[in-house]
């Protein structure tokens, strides 16, 4: 009983500690974004929990990028959740990860504890958290990106400069900032909390489509085909090893987990045929997977430049 109880309300409390850790971090960064300061450009910023205890009055300040960046991951998994409900295959509550870091949380899953019946089921279940993710992430990006600040010309290269973090930018991202400020580069515009969260969005999307092992793009192209899901798993985990050692070390953590998962996926019969709408949707999860795609998500750089 105790552990039945306990398996209930762990999602619930997962999800309150990652909301609390997510608006501290956010409670920083908008005080930093507030005063045309970088996100991260002291430990404080990077660490800022010592930093809130002090300053419990600004704690709300951080509910923009805490609330926007939870009903992205949350959209994400529910789409999974409610896959497998159609489905009737059982699995968990969203589990979110509460974690010390950047953002405040190592990001959300659900455990499936039941086996697909077919691959028309685990195709829908493995495309529905990116779809769902991306269906949110798109105009809480276009609105963070809307929102934030351009910097004069002669300011942007000192704000640079004081950063101790590089964050790349995803194509699609690129496009939605010309769009919204025609003629701005990249490097004038300092991003808003709630475009933050739409990157990192953009961020956990391009990660999960990874087309490898138990991913969510393992599982779409197993649907696909077996065969090609196992060449697919061994090219990204020699890619990632190669990114790992050429763009972002950050690689070399997902070469270990493809790498945990020993390449495989659990056998799921082959029929019924996927169709056309299906093969089309499989489409857009790689257009998906390219448009959100970098090579170095994340740079440490000396600080003062």
């Amino acid at each position: 009983m105790i552990r039945a109880a306990l398996r209930r309300v762990l999602p619930y409390l997962l999800f309150f500690l990652t909301l609390a850790t997510t608006t501290v971090v956010g409670a920083r960064m908008q005080w930093n974004f507030n005063r045309c300061l970088p996100a991260y450009a002291t430990p404080a910023d990077m660490f800022p929990f010592p930093w809130i205890w002090h300053n419990l009055g600004l704690l709300t300040l951080g509910l923009p990028f805490s609330l926007s960046l939870i009903a992205i991951l949350l959209a994400h998994e529910m789409g999974h959740y409610l896959a497998c409900r159609y489905y009737r295959i059982e699995c968990t509550y969203p589990l979110f990860l509460p974690a010390p870091t950047l953002v405040g949380t190592l990001g959300a899953f659900i455990r499936i504890r039941s086996p697909f019946l077919d691959r028309r089921a685990l195709f829908d279940v493995g495309i529905a958290g990116p779809l769902a993710g991306m269906a949110l992430a798109l105009p809480v990006l276009a609105w963070g990106v809307a929102t934030s600040h351009i910097l004069p010309a002669a300011a942007a290269g000192a704000h640079s400069n004081a950063e101790w973090i590089s964050f790349a930018w995803p194509p699609l991202q690129q496009w939605i900032a010309a769009g919204l400020h025609p003629g701005v580069v990249a490097g004038r515009i300092a991003l808003s909390p709630v475009a933050r969260a739409g990157w990192i969005a953009l961020l956990v999307t391009m990660l999960n489509l990874i087309p490898a092992a138990q991913l969510d793009g393992g599982h779409i192209v197993y649907a696909l085909s077996p065969r090609l899901h196992r060449v697919t798993s061994w090219a990204a985990l020699l890619l990632l090893l190669w990114g790992g050692w050429r763009y972002w070390p950050g690689w070399f953590v997902f070469a270990a987990l493809i790498a945990a998962m020993r390449l495989r996926h659990p056998w799921v019969p082959e029929t019924p045929a996927l169709g056309r709408a299906r093969l089309a949707l499989a489409l857009l999860a790689l257009v998906i997977f390219a448009v959100t795609f970098m090579a170095a998500p994340v740079l440490a750089l000396a600080a003062g430049g």
